[in-house]
């Protein structure tokens, strides 16, 4: 349930983004690297939660990160390329 709230998290960072870029009259894709650096701290500070308190090793979170930061990611590049 976690991991679908934080996934949940990156696409409501996605949404305000391109609301954010669209209010100051910018293009997405312009918004993009701000949004994958964001984005990727965001998922790397879950998963350093999840090794140093949850107590999982970094080889157990690693598939988790690459899920949790992919998916939203993906879905932003996708979309700066078709817009």
């Amino acid at each position: 349930m976690h991991t679908f709230l934080v996934i949940l998290g990156g696409f409501v960072l996605l949404a305000l983004t391109v609301f954010g870029a669209r209010t100051m009259d910018r293009t997405f894709s312009a918004a993009l690297p701000l949004y994958l650096v964001v984005w990727f701290v965001l998922a790397a500070l879950n998963m350093g939660v999840g090794v140093y308190h949850a107590g999982y090793s970094f080889m157990e979170e690693l598939p988790i990160f690459i899920v949790v930061f992919g998916l939203p990611a993906a879905t932003a590049v996708i979309l700066a390329r078709k817009f």
